[in-house]
């Protein structure tokens, strides 16, 4: 029955996560260290409410968290390492040429001022200034799926400039203040060092205002939709330059389309859009856009800066700027199914160690779950060409409603004749 789940693929995808475990197992150099992050990520996918140190060690049967945590700390656990090759993985499973890299961060909520990072901040999460941690990531998607393939730890200035305080999270000495955008672009840089496949990338107003993000992915050729606020400026003219928003507002009315950005949590997402040409000259003999979406209800208009091929469509634009939903799906992913966000360590690799983890978990599930499509699609396929083999096959209808013989001819081919 469509949606059972039966024994046999339960086995199977117990098969399959010790095979992916094993792909980037010797990253732990230790036996015991490699042992225990086994059953660190089966306990992240297990069936429980929280997934913190003390029920990771009770689901593992250990009688004290002491191990768990040891792993998280182990210098034995090469964390860079092993977000490779998730990432290796992931885009085995999902990769496309199509395919959109989306920038976004998230909130850790904390309490006291010893994690590594932590500080009163803005977060999306509790959508208020909380005492939180930040952390940046790189998500990638694809009609194949989607997934978390990088992340960043935010440390504020408050934070780097204190080196004792840092010492204390064990936060390397080298590890000098960037902001969310730099660490976004250095996230890119490594995502085309390895060979990403991708298309675009998009992220919202936080990056969208960088000019060192954008000028950086201009000459790197990386085409970009980017949201921005209303008052930014773009240039207009060879000395002018003009709001985003009184640019879009000379667009003539009809010059709207409403179409949809992609499908939500409640259904496709339709705006009213539109696009118009940034007169500056680009590299690579590319061409820019300021791109506005307009509520259908509501009217209230958003901006993004676009740069990209020239001669590129107005749905592929729209497309873009509508796939960074797909990050916002796989932190709940990786926060309801694989606990990124319910550890409990304050220093500075441990949070490396926990999230890497997280992330390689909630793949392993993007990774099965395209598996499992991609059988189910193999096969209705082969479903498919039964039938149209039976039909091939079958005789004609004593009545005539039936195929015609191959080796007779068609009444109107003899007409025509």
């Amino acid at each position: 029955m469509p949606g059972v789940v039966t024994v046999e693929q339960v086995e199977g995808w117990d098969e399959d996560f010790r095979e992916y475990f094993l792909g980037f197992s010797h990253w732990f150099s230790r036996a015991d260290i490699r042992w225990r992050a086994l059953k660190y990520l089966r306990g992240l996918m297990a069936p429980i409410e929280r997934r913190n140190g003390w029920t990771l060690a009770e689901q593992a049967g250990d009688r004290s968290p002491d191990a768990m945590q040891g792993l998280l700390c182990s210098p034995c656990f090469d964390r860079e390492a092993v977000r490779d090759e998730v990432r290796s993985g992931v885009l085995a499973a999902i990769g496309d040429p199509r395919g959109v890299l989306i920038a976004d961060e998230t909130g850790f909520v904390k309490k006291g001022k010893a994690s590594a990072g932590v500080q009163r901040q803005y977060t999306g999460t509790s959508g208020k200034v909380d005492n939180c941690q930040i952390g940046v990531f790189l998500a990638y998607t694809s009609p194949a799926g989607r997934a978390l393939i990088d992340r960043e730890l935010y440390l504020p200035k408050a934070w780097t400039s204190d080196r004792d305080r840092c010492r204390k999270a064990k936060v390397p000495d080298e590890v000098e203040f960037a902001t969310k955008p730099q660490q976004a672009q250095t996230m890119l840089q490594r995502a085309v060092a390895a060979g990403v496949p991708f298309a675009w990338f998009t992220a919202d107003e936080a990056y969208g205002q960088n000019p060192g993000l954008r000028t950086w992915c201009e000459q790197q050729d990386i085409a970009y939709v980017m949201a921005t606020r209303c008052d930014d400026e773009v240039p207009s003219g060879l000395r002018t330059t003009t709001r985003v928003d009184e640019l879009i507002a000379k667009v003539r009315a009809g010059a709207w389309t409403r179409m949809s950005c992609g499908d939500g949590a409640h259904g496709p997402r339709v705006y009213d859009w539109v696009a118009t040409p940034i007169r500056q000259q680009f590299p690579h003999g590319r061409r820019g856009w300021v791109l506005a979406r307009r509520n259908i209800s509501t009217g209230e208009v958003a901006y993004y800066r676009c740069f990209g091929p020239r001669g590129t469509r107005l749905r592929v634009l729209v497309a873009t700027a509508g796939a960074r939903w797909a990050v916002e799906e796989s932190f709940q992913t990786a926060k309801n199914e694989t606990g990124l966000d319910q550890y409990q360590v304050r220093r500075y690799d441990a949070w490396y160690a926990h999230i890497t983890l997280a992330m390689a978990a909630a793949a392993f599930l993007v990774i099965t779950r395209a598996a499992e499509q991609a059988r189910g699609d193999r096969a209705r396929t082969r479903h498919a060409d039964s039938v149209e083999q039976q039909r091939d096959t079958s005789p004609v209808h004593p009545t005539g409603l039936g195929r015609p013989a191959p080796h007779q001819s068609h009444p109107a081919l003899v007409a025509v004749a």
